[in-house]
């Protein structure tokens, strides 16, 4: 379901996001889920989110111009309406569901990939589901599913345990640093056994026999050492 506090608006061009809108954007998406009444946020409350340490990468130090000028692009693009309320302070709420057309769970997914970047999927999904809950893989794939054919998501490695991804609002630059960068830790890395190939099948052949051979000396000196004693 679409934010119910919102009311219809035209639906805004997605487009992608500097490091700056990304962690404003993933802010007010984390707030109006985990502490809804302290939301909207005032513009203090928007750079304090910012520069939390805890469920952020990377951590940031933000001033107040640096969220102010990310704030006023995110509400040129749609993404962001500054409020008033009951008082005389400026606040700002999201309009994710909109802009990006997803569900509440997919906005968790979204959020926690605006604020952390890059990650496996079951990272995502445990801390995606401190904002709505994801009891499981199964879930959290038909999210992505949905997520991927709106192009929100990209994955960065093949499907299997460890599969990594991230949100699909980086600059193409951006993306294609990421991408080189988990390319060369992966050329780095020594390269996994599959126990389940033939050579596998080798390896546990040739350690069985090692052991063997080993057990036969084993006996051979203790047999010796009793004819020594003898």
């Amino acid at each position: 379901m679409t934010d119910p506090d919102n009311a219809p608006r035209a639906a805004a061009t997605v487009r992608p996001l500097d490091a700056v809108e990304r962690r404003v954007l993933g802010v007010l998406i984390e707030k109006a889920k985990t502490t809804p009444d302290q939301y909207p946020l005032s513009l203090n409350g928007v750079v304090t989110g910012c520069n939390q340490k805890s469920n952020r990468d990377p951590v940031m130090t933000l001033d107040e111009e640096q969220v102010m000028r990310a704030l006023t692009s995110l509400r040129h693009a749609g993404t962001v309406a500054e409020v008033y309320g009951s008082g005389k302070i400026p606040r700002y709420r999201h309009l994710a569901y909109d802009w990006l057309g997803v569900e509440k769970e997919e906005l968790a997914i979204m959020g926690e990939l605006l604020l952390r970047g890059e990650q496996t999927e079951g990272d995502l999904r445990g801390r995606a589901s401190r904002m709505d809950p994801i009891p499981d893989l199964v879930l959290l794939r038909g999210f992505l599913d949905r997520l991927a054919t709106k192009g929100l998501i990209v994955w960065l490695s093949p499907p299997g345990r460890g599969r990594l991804l991230t949100h699909g609002l980086l600059p193409a630059e951006k993306l294609e640093k990421v991408r080189s960068q988990l390319e060369m830790a992966a050329a780095t890395e020594p390269p996994a056994v599959d126990r389940s190939s033939t050579g596998g099948t080798q390896l546990d052949d040739r350690v069985a026999r090692l052991e063997a051979q080993v057990a036969d000396v084993v006996a051979r000196l203790a047999s010796l050492e009793q004819e020594l004693r003898a």
